[in-house]
Formats: structure tokens, sequence, C-alpha cells
């Protein structure tokens, strides 16, 4: 049928989780190939740059885009695929939020090259050769794509029109985007967020909660807690607080700490300050009337130093799109 609709997927910085939930769609797959022209995909299909060039503009009626902006073919990618597209869809946690690939952005370029190509204990590089964009070999010129400074969001370079959070993101809101199109169902407003909710995980959370009074932190191997107990009132880091709902708290169902992949709930701008903000009200701080600011610092400081990593626990998924957005150079 060369009037179907295309499809396309893009793999951007990210790690192929976002594939294999496409994959997951299981027999629907067959609905999906049925109804849509397949035209684009890395890491399945072996179309070409100039293929898509070659499109009218606005030929792909959905692009699922995953992953980070990290290099200047990522950016040089969102910008084809958003004139291509009828509807590009930031799809999944790097492509909304950075994610992994933005806790990059606690380091600089610098150190990065530094680390992976000078000082790495099983590195052979004597003359400190460092990767360019550019170079000059008896065949021609190589290239490689420029790597940026800051890891970006896809939002950040181009204007989405939608969000499908999740790491990955749940095959049954993909199937959703894929079905509307083909029943020519209306979709919500341009900018929502699609499969999820306007709360946050707490609220689709099935453990007994109380007033939590937090007297120190564990990592997940360090106790077994109890299945009925709400998580963060047991010290262990879970975000549902911090995070959208619509995933049906399925880590906590299972006594795993939410670690935040959907993202900042409805109008939270910061995913990691809202944590840190009801972490700071939840401290069991030993009774603290009568010790001085100083006392009081040091015990909340004794007491977060349970989290080896602050950073990247609470700005997991959203530290490109935050308001942090990078440590100052």
């Amino acid at each position: 049928m060369p009037d179907k609709p295309k499809l396309s997927v893009y793999w951007a910085s990210s790690c192929g989780g976002c594939e294999i939930a496409v994959v997951n769609l299981h027999e629907k797959i067959l609905e999906v190939d049925r109804n849509f022209d397949f035209f684009f995909c890395p890491c399945l299909l072996d179309t070409k740059y100039r293929d898509i060039e070659a499109l009218d503009d606005g030929a792909i009626a959905i692009t699922l885009f995953n992953g980070a902006i990290r290099t200047s073919e990522n950016e040089e990618m969102a910008l084809l695929l958003r004139r291509k597209s009828q509807l590009l869809i930031a799809y999944g946690s790097c492509s909304a939020g950075g994610a992994i690939p933005a806790l990059s952005n606690l380091s600089t370029r610098a150190g990065h090259m530094r680390t992976n190509y000078l000082e790495g204990p099983s590195l052979d590089n004597p003359g400190g050769i460092l990767p360019q964009t550019a170079t000059l070999v008896p065949e021609g010129e190589l290239e490689l794509p420029a790597f940026f400074e800051t890891v970006k969001t896809l939002p950040q370079v181009v204007e989405v029109d939608y969000y499908i959070p999740g790491c990955p993101p749940e095959s049954k809101q993909i199937w959703s985007v894929v079905e509307a199109v083909i029943q020519g169902t209306p979709l919500p407003p341009r900018g929502s967020v699609l499969g999820g909710g306007c709360s946050t995980v707490c609220q689709e959370c099935a453990k007994v909660k109380s007033d939590k009074k937090i007297a120190a932190f564990h990592r997940t191997y360090e106790i077994v807690p109890d299945p009925r107990q709400c998580l963060l009132e047991q010290g262990l880091i879970c975000l549902g607080i911090a995070t959208r709902d619509g995933c049906g708290a399925l880590c906590p169902a299972v006594n795993m700490p939410c670690t935040g992949c959907y993202g900042p709930p409805e109008g939270v701008a910061d995913q990691g300050a809202k944590m840190l903000a009801a972490l700071g009200s939840d401290l069991d701080l030993g009774g603290y009337k009568g010790l001085t600011e100083e006392q009081v610092a040091r015990q909340a400081d004794a007491i977060l130093a349970g989290i080896p990593d602050l950073a990247g626990t609470l700005y997991r998924y959203s530290l490109a799109g935050s308001i942090l957005r990078r440590r100052s150079q």
C-alpha cells in the first residue's frame, strides 16, 4: 500500500530501550505494519539520511524521537525530522528530560575527553590524541559529529507535539498514539503528556503512608522493606512524591523505589528541587529545638550523607530539562 502513512523512530543519545518498547507491542506490531509504512528506524532499517531529505515536508505521519541531544548529528536529525513529521513525539525520558545521558552535564566536555582518552588505566594513547570533527587520511577526510558541551532535551532544540514518558515508555502508550492515528481519533491538545496523569506516583501507590520521619537513608540492598509501608518512610529514596503519575506505580508495587522516570508532576519545573524540598520537610532531626542553625545543618547533612549521589539520584531523568541544566563552568 504505497499510500500508507509513514512512521519513523529515531535513536539519539539513549540506550536502545525505547526501541525494545516498540518491539514489545507484540502481535500489535503486525497492525502497525498493516497500517503504516515503517519508513525509518536506524537500528532496524537501512533508510539513508538522503531518503528523509527527499521527502516532502510533513510526509512522515509520526516520529517517535528517543534520546537526548548530545551531538551535532542528534541536533541535525531533530531539525530534519521536525520538518518532515506531522507529529514529532518526545518519546521516553531521555528525549523529554535528558535522563541518564544528561548527567554528563555534571561534568564538562574537556573532563569527558580527558577521562575517556587520556587518563583511563587501560588506554594506550601516548600521543594524547583526542577525537576531531575532521581528520585527513590518505583515503580522504573522515568526519565525526561535534560533541556538545551541554546535553539538551529535544524540546530545547525543536517544537514537540507530544510527550510519552517512561524509561522505557510503556508499550500500551505507544499503541494508543498509533491506534488514534489509524482510527482518526482526536488526540489531546498539542504539548500534552500522553499516558501521564496530573498528580504524582504516590497517588497511585497502594502502600500505607503516615507522617514521614526519616532518621537515615538506605541503599536498596541494605534492608528488606516492609511491603505494606511507604518506602520513603523506611529510608529508601522513592521519588514518587516528585514524579508524574500514569505508570500505575509499577516499581513500588514490587517493593522497588520509584526512580522518577515519568518526570516532574504537572506544574513542577524542577523534579530534583521538588524532591529535595520533600526530603527537607521529612528528615527526623531528633528534636532540633534549642539547637543552633549550624547544629541543625550538621544533623541534616549527616542524614543526607546516606545518599551517595544526591544529584544523580534526584535528577536521574530530568537534569537537562531542569532549572539547573548543568553545573556551572
